[in-house]
This record gives structure tokens, C-alpha cells and sequence, in this order.
């Protein structure tokens, strides 16, 4: 916890134009999810949280009343467990990531202050997910170690309204186990970036 307080404080101190992402993946009853946005957007002062939906409205709520900040919400993981419950389909057809989107849309979420969790080894879902969420942005990881392919991530999920936001960890985390970590690991992310670049231009 003291290396999490100080890497937000060195953050907002060096970078403070960077978004920071609580990625906490919290998600419990009405008021232990108040305490939970008060600790990440009080007095971590974070930009925003991911949140796991599965508890319902009441466990999402509290985390969209703080002006400014950003709720990130489970939809479609990269994981492999994903496949035991995010696609079983309802009566109609619809799997359950779809409604998912389509009920976090009444939570009084908006483009504004809820985004998603897309995996980028779903890549080719992210076209039936635009349909449902065309204004939000997606937080998507998977990219990399986990097999996900950016460019598969460009094709199907980038629009001309908002954007992603796609994340590499374990290619950068893990890049190298020697002394020369930091320059190692720095130009894997910058090799990741100008990969993004291109696809940006």
C-alpha cells in the first residue's frame, strides 16, 4: 500500500496531466462500494476504477457519484475463465457481456463517466460491443503476453467518436529479469507505443 501511495503521489507530482487507473476490479454491497470510491477517488485521488458488475446496480452506484472521476466496468475479459459465464446467452439470445453493457447503461452512466473492460483477445466481439456502447471508451488489455494482437484491437473497436485505451503489462513488467530492467523495459513500451502511433495516424 505505502508503494501504491507513493507511486500516485510521484504521478500526480511529475505527470499530472496522466489518467490514473485504480485497476481494482471492486464490486461489493451498497455501502462497502461507498467506502471503496471514497478510499480510490478520496484519498487515493485516482482518476478512475475498474468494477466488477456482477453484484448489480447498488454495487456500481457509488462509484459513479464523484464528479470527474471514471468508473471502468467488467464486460468482456481477456482471461480464459472469461468463458464460463461472460457468453452464456439469456432466453433471446443474448449473452451475458451484451447485457452487461445494456443494464450498466441505466445506472446513470454515461460516455462521461463509465467506460469498459474489453479483452484484447476478443478483438473480433469489439464490433457487437460498439454497436451497444458507440460513445464509451474501452479500456482494453490483453495485448501481448496474453496473445492479444493490436492491430485485430484497431480494426474492430476504433471509431471516429471516442477511442480505447489499450494495455500492455506483463510484455513490459516481465521484459527482462537482469539489472538492465528499466532501460529493457522502456523501450518494449516504446515499442508498444509506436505501434499505437501508427495506428492512431
Amino acid at each position: 500500500m505505502q508503494a501504491l501511495y507513493k507511486t500516485i503521489d510521484y504521478i500526480r507530482t511529475n505527470y499530472p496531466d496522466q489518467f490514473i487507473i485504480a485497476d481494482a476490479k471492486r464490486g461489493d454491497i451498497g455501502n462497502t462500494s461507498k467506502m471503496y470510491a471514497e478510499s480510490f477517488f478520496g484519498e487515493m485521488n485516482v482518476d478512475s476504477v475498474t468494477v466488477a458488475p456482477y453484484m448489480g446496480q447498488d454495487s456500481v452506484t457509488p462509484f459513479l457519484g464523484h464528479d470527474g472521476k471514471w468508473v471502468i466496468l467488467l464486460a468482456l475479459t481477456s482471461n480464459k475463465g472469461a468463458d464460463d459465464f461472460q457468453y452464456i446467452k439469456d432466453p433471446e439470445g443474448t449473452p451475458l457481456y451484451q447485457n452487461v453493457l445494456r443494464k450498466s447503461l441505466e445506472w446513470g452512466g454515461n460516455a462521461d463517466n463509465m467506460m469498459y473492460v474489453v479483452g484484447a483477445t476478443r478483438a473480433e466481439m469489439l464490433s457487437d460491443i460498439r454497436r451497444t456502447v458507440p460513445d464509451s471508451f474501452l479500456l482494453v488489455p490483453g495485448i501481448g503476453a496474453q496473445g492479444g494482437s493490436l492491430a485485430d484491437v484497431c480494426k474492430y473497436g476504433m471509431n471516429s467518436k471516442c477511442g480505447l485505451i489499450v494495455n500492455s503489462s506483463r510484455a513490459i513488467i516481465y521484459a527482462d529479469s537482469t539489472e538492465n530492467f528499466a532501460s529493457v523495459a522502456r523501450a518494449k513500451a516504446a515499442e508498444v507505443q509506436k505501434e499505437m502511433s501508427a495506428y492512431l495516424k
